[in-house]
């Protein structure tokens, strides 16, 4: 788990120029302000957590399990309710907002978005294989996996095959992006390289478990 964890929307890609004049390929991520709706703890719940929300939402177009909710906590609704799994829960209240600012001192962070969906993908897109022959008496199997399996014994694929199948559309982590800049003022978070998911989507960001040189 981690110290610091923040909820943000991922804007896009684009680049800036550091003091050496080079150039920084960066993902823009926009933090509003997370504000905490629940405090789970280990004596009550079994795991130590944040549940927090951003953003506005019209109270009348949720659910009433869900409006009640917001309005037990007395926090205004928003879109959507994350989870943000941290190490201790110490000095956070509900109705406390969390912004940018947070992850102001971090050098390296870790950021988890659902990957972009590729639909059906074959081995070679999927896995990086290298394909059959493409001479030699090799008939239509440029782009087949080859052998998958044995015979008699044990008469079946093992399971973990790479094989043939959906490509991408699951929940991913980039581990220690650099944090190139943190804006306050517009609640812009800047950090090297790319983070997944597309444009518009929902990415955590908490500090670098791994930490990283």
């Amino acid at each position: 788990m981690a110290n610091k964890a923040i909820v943000g929307e991922k804007v896009g890609m684009t680049q800036i120029w550091d003091d050496d004049n080079r150039v920084v390929p960066v993902t823009v991520l926009r933090v509003l302000p997370n504000r905490v709706v629940q405090i789970k703890t280990v004596a009550r719940d079994g795991y130590s957590a944040l549940q927090v929300t951003f953003g506005q939402r019209d109270a009348d177009k949720l659910t009433r399990p869900e409006a009640g909710h917001f309005a037990g906590a007395e926090v205004d609704p928003g879109p959507v309710l994350v989870e943000l799994r941290v190490d201790d829960v110490d000095g956070y209240e509900v109705g406390q907002e969390i912004t940018v600012d947070s992850l102001a001192g971090e050098a390296r962070v870790d950021v988890t978005a659902v990957s972009k969906g590729k639909g059906f993908a074959g081995v070679m897109k999927r896995h990086g294989f290298a394909g059959q022959r493409a001479s030699h008496g090799a008939h239509k199997v440029h782009r087949k996996p080859g052998a998958i399996g044995q015979c008699a014994t044990p008469s079946r694929v093992f399971k973990g095959r790479r094989m043939p199948g959906r490509m991408g559309n699951q929940r991913t982590t980039t581990l220690n992006l650099q944090v190139v800049e943190t804006d306050s003022e517009r609640g812009l978070l800047l950090v090297r390289g790319s983070v997944p998911g597309p444009r518009g989507a929902t990415v955590l960001i908490r500090d670098a478990v791994k930490g990283g040189r």
